[in-house]
């Protein structure tokens, strides 16, 4: 990932994560990342407030655009077990208010047009606000994230201008684009999300606890960032 594509403060730290919007753990993620940039604000609060940029990850590639039933999905990707594993999920995403709601769920998505959307954030200095509501609008709302009217009003409901998220979903060589940066962190050897990257140097896999992620943070900014 290169930091070239921060415009922020160049002697701020900088963090790349990639993730999916259908990750639950990357929503687990994110939260903690947050927490850990509390708790990093608390420990250098002189310090230029870490630049955080969202990268693309999609779980499940194969998804055709128009999605697939999510009952067929979870019995697709986790046989038997089925719903299980969502327990231990509504568990964790508690204390970081994060109130999944699984069952509100009736359309496994293929991500690309998401990713296309928070990428077009990312060139509005919205991308956060953007990452935050489309993971909202799936896990917790249940909303349809193949559908083009709910993927635009989610976005311009969290800052990006209207006409640009239609077109952001109309431009197919940006969903190219997209695919491609995924293609790079699959070269990396990022087989799963999320993933964090610290100042180009350090690298911390899956949804970490605050500390953690804040002691990758410290260890990084100890030498520059890679070039």
């Amino acid at each position: 990932m290169e930091h070239a594509r921060f415009e922020g403060n160049p002697m701020a730290l900088g963090i790349d994560i990639i993730s999916d919007v259908v990750c639950p753990w990357c929503f687990i993620g994110k939260r903690r990342l947050e927490a850990a940039l509390e708790l990093y604000r608390t420990r250098k609060p002189a310090a230029a407030a870490p630049q955080v940029t969202y990268h693309p990850f999609e779980l499940n590639p194969d998804v055709p655009r128009e999605g697939i039933a999510r009952a067929d999905y979870i019995a697709k990707k986790f046989g038997a077990r089925g719903y299980s594993a969502h327990d231990r999920l509504v568990q964790a995403g508690k204390p970081l208010g994060i109130a999944f709601a699984f069952d509100r769920i009736t359309r496994q998505p293929n991500t690309l047009a998401a990713h296309a959307l928070i990428e077009s954030a990312r060139r509005r200095g919205v991308q956060g606000a953007v990452k935050e509501a489309l993971m909202q609008a799936f896990f917790v709302d249940g909303l349809d994230l193949t559908d083009t009217q709910t993927l635009v009003r989610v976005a311009s409901e969290a800052g990006l201008n209207r006409k640009e998220a239609e077109a952001a979903l109309a431009d197919e060589a940006l969903r190219r684009a997209v695919a491609e940066e995924e293609d790079k962190a699959r070269a990396m050897g990022v087989n799963g999300v999320p993933f964090f990257i610290f100042n180009n140097r350090l690298a911390v896999e899956g949804a970490q606890p605050p500390e953690v992620l804040l002691d990758a943070m410290l260890e990084a900014e100890k030498e520059p960032a890679a070039a």
